[in-house]
């Protein structure tokens, strides 16, 4: 006992002080970088947090959802229409930033809740043909609904105020740096991110996670076991969108623009592949996923001029956004085919122990000279 104690404490030990560290990194970013590299890692908090959520649902669960970009515009434009004064011509209720992005989160929930019967019904392709339909309808809305959404040309983005504090681009000074809107919000986005991945590992770790994992695993086991199937699949389908609204409050405070063409079928599939590049089933493999599957057409649209066959957007060539689902797709084949696990697989593999030494043979062993 006290030697596993010896062993696990260092390794423990480690493990703090390297999310310390990781932490101080992050909290001191806003003040180093530009305007760029902060909107990009805004954006991959985001997709992070997006990510989380139909990866409780398709990795924990075995549920194929393909309308998760349907509950990030619930999230984006119900902020706006909660928070938006009317000002511009279109409807709005005029609430305080925090609460219309708390309704917004609950009104993304609640629209999984309306389709919750029929996720906790069906299964595997059929209830991904089912969510399909979801992008259409939102589709639909988001361009007709003018008054609410504003059509094709979107709406602006009211920003948010917390405790006093505005996030928009009124420049505020912290030790002699200016902070705009995207240093303010990178703070939220930490802060958004780090609760949402404590809360699903909870989930994961505790009752809910293994109830999840046996549906996936074998359904009709699990129903015998005595789980009720279809009220978890339902419950989880909720919980995915409530993260997918928050991911798409966030994304709105971000752009400062809500646009109806963003949230189509293309930003779903874009999610799945978060997904599995990352790691089905595994929270940190989402968050990885999200990260890469997010920041790869920034990337590529930023150093367009360096790369070969890629060329920026209208000057003929290749597009970094279409170069970026040329890759990310490979990405894809090879992760299923080279390593079904994700990107976090490769983190978890630990090197051989050059120092490790086998243990002498036991006296009950014969030797080879018995043999």
């Amino acid at each position: 006992m006290s030697e596993t104690l010896t062993r696990l404490v260092p390794r423990v030990r480690t493990r703090v002080y390297g999310w310390a560290a990781a932490g101080l990194l992050l909290a001191a970013l806003p003040f180093y970088l530009d305007r760029f590299w902060l909107q990009a890692g805004l954006f991959a908090m985001a997709a992070a947090l997006g990510a989380v959520g139909i990866n409780l649902l398709t990795g924990a669960t075995g549920q194929l959802s393909m309308g998760h970009a349907f509950f990030l515009a619930v999230g984006a434009y119900g902020y706006c229409a909660f928070a938006g004064d009317g000002a511009d011509g279109l409807a709005g209720l005029g609430l305080p930033g925090w609460l219309a992005a708390v309704l917004a989160v609950a009104l993304a929930g609640l629209a999984g809740g309306v389709f919750s019967p029929i996720a906790g019904r069906l299964r595997g392709a059929y209830l991904g043909i089912a969510t399909l339909a979801l992008i259409f309808i939102g589709q639909h809305v988001l361009f007709n609904a003018h008054d609410v959404t504003g059509g094709y040309n979107g709406r602006a983005v009211p920003p948010l105020s917390l405790f006093g504090l505005t996030f928009d681009d009124t420049e505020l000074l912290v030790a002699q740096v200016p902070f705009g809107a995207v240093e303010k919000l990178w703070y939220l986005g930490l802060a958004l991110l780090l609760g949402g991945v404590l809360f699903a590992r909870g989930v994961l770790r505790g009752r809910p996670g293994r109830a999840m994992n046996a549906i996936r695993d074998h359904r009709i086991a699990a129903g015998v076991m005595g789980i009720p199937v279809a009220r978890y699949r339902a419950a989880v389908f909720v919980l995915s969108s409530m993260y997918a609204g928050l991911a798409g409050v966030l994304l709105a405070l971000v752009f400062q623009r809500t646009v109806p063409e963003y949230f189509g079928m293309a930003l779903s599939l874009e999610y799945l592949a978060m997904i599995v590049i990352g790691g089905l089933g595994s929270v940190a493999g989402a968050v990885a996923g999200g990260v890469f599957v997010s920041l790869l057409p920034q990337l590529l649209t930023r150093y367009s001029d360096a790369l070969p066959l890629v060329s920026a957007p209208g000057t003929g060539g290749i597009a970094p956004g279409e170069a970026a689902r040329y890759l990310y797709g490979a990405a894809v084949v090879a992760v299923v085919l080279f390593l079904p696990g994700g990107l976090v697989r490769l983190a978890a593999r630990k090197p051989p122990n050059p120092t490790h030494t086998p243990a002498p043979p036991s006296s009950t062993e014969p030797s080879g000279e018995a043999r």
